[in-house]
């Protein structure tokens, strides 16, 4: 492929993404109603699933699209299971998870409050994709976070940032286009490496006691660049690349949360390692 070819294609989805958050509030709009079997609030945690699990869908995702196939996944095995969306912006339907990282984790830190008085758990799970694994971080860190989840997933997150394939590395040559992403979409912005608010997040560790960390990444992940960066270092942490597990998954960043059941076989693993079992190609069909 020609270089020009190379520098086009991530230019083009960079522009394009910022074009959706954009979209007027007139554009069609898809329902988010909760789907059934999840967010029961009448639903109260089993003695095999004592914590409730929060879900937390990723930029431009919502609380339904992003765990179609997750939260019936966990449902089915007997997880009192919740979605909510966080990072609206004004006249932009559908398309969250844009408006600034530590405002979402107050969102969070809110629906997780409403999550434990509904079911009198005294703690919850989190599982998040993408910013969605990332963004609770901050919740834990900064919130009071800590004191009331047992457990944070991220599948596919952008805990130290991302390059874009490197395309992140050419705002400097656009006058005027840095401020533009902070000011159109926030997060966006907040989830470049090296942003203020990523360096924030992980000055003094990317971990806080008292909280399980599990990583799962594909080397195929196109969005959060390089795929290691969404690694985390300390001493309650287990990263999985999936490929190790299963060199067939061929998942990239959305397919990973959307419909990979490789990754969903590991999720159900961090939330009960008491009786987690190998995860292997197989465990598409568990």
């Amino acid at each position: 492929m020609l270089p020009w070819k190379r520098l086009l294609r991530p230019l083009t989805a960079l522009l394009l993404t910022a074009a959706v958050a954009l979209v007027p509030a007139t554009a069609a709009h898809a329902s988010t109603a909760p789907s059934a079997g999840w967010n029961d609030y009448s639903c109260k945690p089993s003695a095999a699933h004592p914590r409730p699990v929060v879900l937390v869908h990723g930029t431009l995702g919502n609380s339904v699209d992003n765990w179609l196939g997750l939260a019936p996944y966990l449902k089915d095995r007997g997880y009192c299971v919740f979605s909510f969306d966080y990072g609206q912006l004004p006249g932009v339907p559908v398309f969250y998870g844009l408006g600034p990282v530590d405002k979402s984790a107050e969102q969070l830190s809110a629906f997780v409050d409403k999550v434990l008085t509904a079911t009198g758990a005294g703690k919850t799970d989190i599982v998040g994709h993408s910013q969605g694994g990332m963004m609770p971080r901050y919740y834990l860190k900064f919130l009071g976070g800590a004191a009331k989840v047992n457990a944070l997933v991220g599948i596919a997150p952008s805990n130290h940032g991302t390059d874009l394939n490197g395309l992140t590395n050419l705002l400097p040559y656009f006058p005027g286009a840095a401020d533009l992403l902070s000011t159109a979409t926030p997060a966006l912005a907040d989830q470049i490496t090296g942003s203020a608010l990523l360096t924030k997040l992980n000055a003094g560790g990317d971990t806080v006691p008292g909280v399980h960390y599990t990583v799962l990444a594909s080397k195929y992940d196109e969005v959060v660049t390089p795929y290691q960066s969404q690694y985390l270092s300390g001493s309650d942490v287990h990263n999985v690349l999936l490929q190790n597990l299963c060199s067939l998954d061929l998942s990239e960043h959305l397919a990973i949360a959307l419909l990979d059941r490789i990754a969903f076989h590991e999720v159900a693993n961090a939330l009960d390692p008491a009786h987690a079992t190998a995860t292997t190609c197989a465990s598409v069909f568990s």
